[in-house]
Order: C-alpha cells, then structure tokens, then sequence
C-alpha cells in the first residue's frame, strides 16, 4: 500500500492550453442541436473556458485533500481512496464509478458518507470509505495485461478490502460500478453486507421484450421504450469500445477537443432531460475535472477495454449465478432502463427506490438522494 498524490507537471497544464488554443475545427454538420452529436459552438465555449477559466491547480488540491494509495493486485496497479470515518464503528463501504467518469464522481458524497455528524446526520450511518480507480482508467494504470472483465475487477476488488483488513462491508455503484459490485456479492457473499447500486442496466431478451409488451405497468413501458431508443441512436460509443478500443484512442490521447467531445457528449444524453446543457445537470467544473483526469493520464483507450472484455467475454452470455446478498437498487425516473422483475432474476433486491431529479450520474446530479438512499439501505443491514 503505497501512499499516493496526483502531481501534474506544469509543462503538462500548459501543454493541454496550448492544444486547445490550436484545435483544427471541423465544419459544422448539417442539423441542429444535439441530434447529431455535440454542436461546434457549445463545444467551442466549453473548450474555451477549459483553456482560460478552468483551475486545474485548484481542483488536484480538492482531489488530494483525501487519502489516495496505490497496491499491485495480480501485477495491476491499483488506484484507491481509502477515507476512514471518524466514528470507530463505521462500516467499511466501497464505491465504484463508472465511464465516462472516475472518481471524481464521489467528490460531493464523501464528506456526508464518512462524517454524518459534520453533515447534519446520526453517526450510527457513517462509513469508511474506499473508492478504487477501474483498472485502467485513472492512475489504475497502464493495463498490464487482457482479461479485465467486470467479474475479474470484482475479484479484485474483493483482495482490496480484504488487504485493508475489512471483514464485513458494503459496495455501492452506478454504471459499471452496478455491474461490478452485484458480481461481488457472488464472489464474496460472506463478507458483504450488501450491494447497493444505481444506472443498473439489465439487457433483456426478444422473448423478454415481447412479453414485457403484455404485462408492463406504464412506467415499465416507458423504461423499455428508453431502452429501444439507447439501443437504435444511442449505442454507437459502445460498439466501438466494444470492438475498437485502440483506433478512437490515437485521436482522443493527441486531441483534448476529442476527448472532451466523446464524454460531454454523455454527460448531455444520459443526464436529467429537464437540464438544457450539461452543466445545467453537473457542473462545469466537476465535468472538467473528470475529462482533465482522462486526458491527463491518457487513459481513453484503456478505459474503452472494458467494453472490449465485456463483448469478448464468453461467459456474458451465460445465465448469471443469483447474487444473494440483499440488494438495494435506485432508479432515475427519468434516465433509467432497469426494470425490476428482471434485475430480481440475478439479484436479491430488497429496496427499490426511484428517484424523479436526476438521470445516469446519481453522485454528480442528486448527491442528497444518493446519499439518504443508501444511509437508509445500509442501516437495517449493519
């Protein structure tokens, strides 16, 4: 265990100004607004104040201000937070991100997670927290060898909390996060209390869908109908990552345009509808500061593979073993495709919560929901 800082060089900081100050812009493609990916103009604004307003200094101090260590798990290196409540009894609790985001997801959440009582809570609900990097993505990095699927992190995340010398704990995650953790309840189903994750997405069958067409309640429809829509405009990053990863990643690593392009993007689609733009939902700076950690440690590519293992695993295809550990799921009204009766398939779900503000980055759009969601979840569970 290695304790860890973020340092970046100033040549890099002026760098990354430079590039931006010299962008080839493309010519704008026909349409209008966001139909066809994001428009020049926004862009040109957001890359801007990147360039000119953005303090990165100011925000590495905030990211540092929290315990960072580094441990090698099966010749990985492996990127963590490790922020210890000052409660003695806390529970131990893991939170795992996502992409396009980081750990920069759980800025807003860790100060009432690990010291309710600073934060106008009851510290019976306070938590140790350890919040890793995905390996690649981040200062997990470089990818030391093929073969990270989902099941695989969970493993080692599991040799994490038990390297740190937590015999009971929690997991909380969205997104791929809401892959990895309910994958740990299967591998270590003694020593978790319970998984709790949001942006959960379970890929239906035909048969499923047909059927679901019959007996689905109206906001069962509409979570399908998203679904179709994800599935026929929205899906063209994923069929790259997933069998591409390297190509795009030439571009992105030489372009900070590119690469804020390829995440801003999400951050419009799959966050709350009501938010015009993306910073109307997360702002600007947290926004900037997960694309900075991208680009900075040039992990565009790296981060992709786990869509690559995702595809090429020949186990994804294979009916789940049941994750038994109590389960609790929260559901944006307005962003999210789960639909219960089949996540209960393949997981033990116990608390079901939707959420009407706020879409697929609960810890970044509705921090005090997530936040109450699961104090409450862990609470019967301790």
């Amino acid at each position: 265990m290695l304790p860890f800082r973020i340092a970046i060089p100033q040549a890099a900081v002026d760098d990354l100004k430079e590039r931006l100050a010299r962008t080839r812009w493309p010519d704008e493609a026909p349409g209008e607004g966001w139909s066809r990916g994001v428009p020049g103009d926004y862009l040109r604004g957001l890359a801007e104040y990147w360039r000119t307003e953005f303090d990165w200094r100011r925000q590495e101090a905030k990211l540092n201000a929290h315990p960072q260590f580094t441990t090698t798990i099966e010749g990985q290196t492996v990127h963590f937070l490790h922020v210890r409540s000052p409660e003695p009894d806390a529970t131990p609790l893991m939170l795992i991100h996502g992409w396009p985001g980081s750990f920069v997801e759980f800025m807003d959440v860790i100060g009432p997670l690990s010291d309710p009582r600073a934060h106008g809570g009851d510290p019976a609900d306070a938590f140790h927290l350890v919040i890793p990097s995905i390996p690649g993505f981040g200062y997990s990095r470089p990818l030391r060898a093929p073969g990270w699927t989902y099941r695989h992190i969970g493993q080692a995340f599991t040799e994490l909390m038990s390297r740190l010398g937590y015999e009971r704990y929690g997991v909380q995650g969205g997104d791929a996060g809401a892959f990895i953790g309910p994958d740990m309840g299967r591998i270590d189903p003694a020593h978790l209390v319970g998984v709790h994750v949001n942006a959960m997405v379970q890929i239906p069958s035909m048969a499923q869908i047909l059927t679901g067409l019959v007996v689905f309640s109206k906001a069962e429809r509409a979570r399908l109908a998203r679904f179709k829509h994800w599935r026929d405009e929205m899906r063209g990053y994923l069929e790259i990552q997933s069998t591409r990863p390297k190509t795009p990643a030439y571009g992105l690593t030489d372009s900070p345009v590119g690469q804020l392009a390829w995440i801003v993007e999400k951050f419009k689609e799959w966050t709350d509808p009501a938010a015009a733009l993306p910073e109307d939902a997360v702002g600007r700076d947290h926004i900037l500061t997960n694309v900075s950690l991208y680009w900075f440690t040039g992990t565009a590519g790296s981060s992709a593979n786990v869509y690559y293992e995702t595809l090429h695993d020949p186990d994804v295809k294979k009916r789940k073993t049941r994750n038994t550990v109590p389960t609790g799921v929260a559901v944006s009204s307005t962003q999210d495709v789960t639909i219960r009766r089949w996540a209960n398939r393949e997981n033990n779900i116990v608390r079901w919560t939707e959420f009407e503000h706020g879409g697929h980055f609960a810890a970044l759009e509705a921090p005090e929901f997530l936040v109450n969601d699961v104090r409450t979840f862990f609470r019967d569970l301790r």
